[in-house]
């Protein structure tokens, strides 16, 4: 039995990817589709669209950061009870091993046995405790920094990819937030092919349930606009 790992960073590097990507296209589409059948001045349509890109980065940014800060405290917090713990109250902890060993189905000397060879190496110890009695995982001490640049730059290219065909068809808009839903759709299947290609997945099954996904929330834009045009 070893210690435990930090989760790998291709893992953390991907969910952040997804995160970022998804809901900068999914936002800026949703405002673009809300915005064409409102009004046919595409200078108002792209402004708020960037503004909407803008804005989103950032707070999506600044979110990936304080919430895996946050999960680094927090899990910096729990090792120092734990510790505490081992060394105030061992015998409570020698019977949550016990418990943990139990589940992995060891019975009668072994769970004795093992429980003396955990309580041997107190890093294996600790290790144990916080991923399966407390089901907590490491965070590095960049990871933070890491997750928010990640984050950032997938929302804002997230964000471009509806808005190239309102670049480069300003005076069809129709033509524009059609081909907008095809990229986006296209973009959003190939997010959830590389996600299955990446953790053993189904790749069309994920890359179809990132399309029911993402273009359901998106259309959530469209029909606000046609709903303020009957208003």
């Amino acid at each position: 039995m070893g210690t435990v790992h930090e989760p790998h960073p291709h893992a953390t590097l991907l969910s952040d990817f997804i995160l970022g990507s998804q809901d900068g296209l999914v936002n800026v589409l949703g405002i673009l589709l809300g915005l064409t059948v409102s009004t046919d001045n595409v200078r108002i349509i792209l402004i708020a669209a960037l503004a909407a890109l803008a804005a989103e980065s950032i707070s999506m940014s600044a979110v990936a950061y304080t919430s895996t800060r946050a999960r680094r405290e927090l899990y910096r917090s729990e090792v120092a009870r734990e510790l505490q713990e081992m060394r105030e109250v061992p015998e409570m902890e020698r019977e949550e091993i016990r418990v943990i060993l139990r589940k992995w189905d060891y019975t009668g000397d072994d769970v004795e046995r093992m429980l003396r060879e955990i309580e041997a190496k107190p890093k294996m110890m600790l290790d144990l405790m916080m991923a399966f009695e407390l089901s907590l995982a490491p965070v590095a001490e960049d990871q933070p920094r890491k997750s928010a640049e990640v984050v950032l730059a997938a929302t804002v290219l997230g964000s471009f990819i509806p808005l190239i065909p309102f670049f480069l068809f300003p005076t069809e808009l129709l033509t524009a937030a059609i081909l907008a839903v095809l990229v986006s759709g296209i973009t959003l299947f190939l997010v959830g092919w590389y996600e299955a290609r990446t953790t053993d997945g189904i790749t069309w099954k994920s890359g179809l349930r990132m399309i029911l996904i993402g273009l359901g929330a998106g259309f959530g834009g469209f029909l606000i606009g046609v709903l303020s045009n009957h208003v």
